[in-house]
């Protein structure tokens, strides 16, 4: 018989991946499970679904077969060289971070296998770092695209709820949006809120806020996997860090307008502890949607390394700042310029080789695990379909044959009025300077060349180096970038069994919290920067630790 929606054993709030996990985890255990969103039934998923499907794994068949050798040591040793834990609330997400490293080394890969999941052959290198061995990035490539990108990653997981949901052990609730957390003698029985009238909307668009009704929802077991504070701009300017600058006035959002940070103050108000929340993973490669889905939609370019990066004025960014080298380093440089934008210049011959769009909706042959159309876009000639779509209908894109005409474009978007004309044009033409030999100076250089010795980097991500200005490589491209919110790295406080903690660390009963409204695992298991391919990965490992912790505690 169908669990009555208004009492079960283990309560989901939200149901992107981490909720997902955690509820199958919890009904696989032979639990009652209602899941309750406030979204409509098509955002079922949630930002997962929208990602571009990267995972992190250590020493993986994928890496050795293109000939890269990784160990659990080398990852340890880069993961808390980025991380840089120094706080004394950092022990949990210390050991958040040591728990999943074993399972990104050991058996996440074989469990997503026996799933269903697939990986595309060619490993990315992303968050390349370029300092020294103990500093912050990837010291080899670890960022493993799903085969299917992020619906691929989503598809067993909602899969496995839809079963439970036929079978009667999962109850769905769509448009039941969390005000309150029930507590009872100190204990967490559930929850309460507002049931939202029905808003019919593509999924990802912003959804209505009418109230229609009213619910409750009694549970043994409450789980908090709401997601973070990215489609929440006031939000993500309240707590930026003055490490990073002022925030930005102007900047683009990543996510959808739901990712709204809302729960986060629920739980605190039912006495959950949430912490680091200065800690945030924004990107400065953002550009704006020529078709957008939510308000303030922008695409994250996923770089290769030979782009040339200049600030507002014209200058060169310094070294290792380079694309996909170094995301908050490049942040807190940026918001020191006092400008809100910068710029990439590049050649055509860049753009076919080097660049790729973030999310699953702009990798069609991906996400819809088309072989011939991969072989057309990422192996032939010019670019793929959907950079090539910005690229005639983007604002944020100038295509000219000559760097005047180029320069000319670039001054006459809004904000162009900064650019100082003669510094960029020093900095292009000193560049290809350095192209005249096989050696150089030039950092940027130096390990583009250096990066055309990693195999998959060859094949499909860095093109071959030459001279921006060389005619054969055109037309020119300039490309103005923007701060795009994504990720919060901090959150909800919690043990290894995902319980939520209160301020004097203990565990709250009945309250758990995985994803990202956990910071992760442990209220920030990443620290302060991260190493990509670890956020989804941080959903799955943090949701199945919370829906079988929950699951045995009822």
């Amino acid at each position: 018989m169908a669990p009555s929606p208004e009492s079960t054993d283990v309560l989901v709030i939200g149901w992107g991946l981490a909720g997902l996990v955690a509820a199958g985890a919890a009904a696989a255990a032979g639990k009652r499970v209602v899941i309750v969103d406030q979204e409509g039934r098509p955002d079922l998923g949630g930002q997962a679904w929208w990602s571009f499907g990267g995972l992190f794994l250590i020493d993986s068949p994928e890496q050795r077969r293109m000939g890269v050798r990784d160990s659990l040591d080398l990852a340890r040793q880069d993961w808390f060289g980025t991380a840089g834990f120094d706080r004394p609330e950092d022990d949990l997400p210390r050991q958040w971070a040591e728990a999943y490293l074993d399972f990104a080394a050991g058996e996440k890969r074989s469990w997503l296998r026996q799933l269903g999941v697939r990986f595309f052959p060619v490993v990315g290198w992303a968050e390349r770092g370029g300092y020294t061995a103990t500093g912050p990035g990837n010291s080899v490539p670890r960022f493993h695209i799903t085969w299917g990108t992020g619906p691929g990653v989503v598809a067993p997981f909602q899969e496995a709820v839809e079963h439970g949901e036929r079978a009667g052990r999962i109850t769905i609730l769509p448009r039941h949006r969390v005000a309150v957390l029930t507590v009872e003698d100190g204990v967490v029985v559930g929850a309460e809120g507002d049931v939202l009238a029905d808003s019919p909307v593509p999924r990802g668009a912003a959804s209505g806020r009418e109230v229609s009704g009213s619910f409750t929802v009694r549970a043994g077991a409450t789980i908090v996997a709401s997601g973070g504070i990215g489609g929440n701009q006031d939000l993500v300017r309240s707590q930026w860090p003055a490490r990073l600058g002022t925030p930005p006035a102007a900047m683009l959002t990543g996510v959808p307008a739901y990712v709204d940070g809302a729960m986060l103050g629920v739980a605190a108000g039912a006495g959950a502890r949430v912490i680091n929340g200065d800690r945030m993973w924004h990107y400065v490669e953002g550009i704006r949607n020529w078709s957008p889905v939510w308000p303030d939609h922008g695409i994250r370019i996923l770089p290769g390394p030979s782009s040339v990066w200049l600030d507002a004025t014209g200058t060169r960014l310094p070294s290792p700042l380079f694309p996909g080298f170094d995301t908050l380093g490049t942040l807190a440089h940026l918001r020191a310029t006092g400008h809100d934008h910068s710029w990439f210049v590049l050649s055509q011959r860049i753009v076919e080789k080097e660049f790729t769009l973030s999310g699953s909706e702009q990798n069609p042959d991906l996400t819809g695990k088309d072989i011939p159309l991969l072989v057309r876009s990422r192996l032939g000639r010019g670019a793929a379909g959907p950079v090539r779509a910005f690229l005639d209908r983007g604002a944020d894109f100038v295509v000219r044959d000559t760097l005047d005409a180029l320069l000319d474009g670039m001054a006459a978007l809004p904000g162009g009025d900064a650019l100082d004309r003669e510094r960029a044009r020093y900095e292009i033409v000193a560049r290809d300077r350095e192209m005249g030999n096989d050696f150089t100076k030039d950092a940027q250089i130096a390990l583009l060349r250096s990066a055309r010795a990693f195999r998959g980097d060859r094949l499909v991500r860095t093109a071959a180096p030459h001279r921006i200005l060389d005619p054969g490589a055109g037309p020119l491209i300039a490309v103005k970038l923007h701060v795009l919110t994504r990720k919060s790295l901090g959150g909800i406080h919690t043990d290894l069994d995902a319980r939520a903690l209160d301020a004097h660390g203990s565990p709250i009963p009945g309250l758990y919290a995985a994803g990202e409204a956990s910071g992760f695992g442990g209220g920030g298991m990443h620290g302060y920067r991260a190493l990509e391919g670890t956020f989804l990965g941080g959903c799955l490992f943090s949701g199945r630790a919370a829906g079988r912790a929950a699951a045995r505690s009822v």
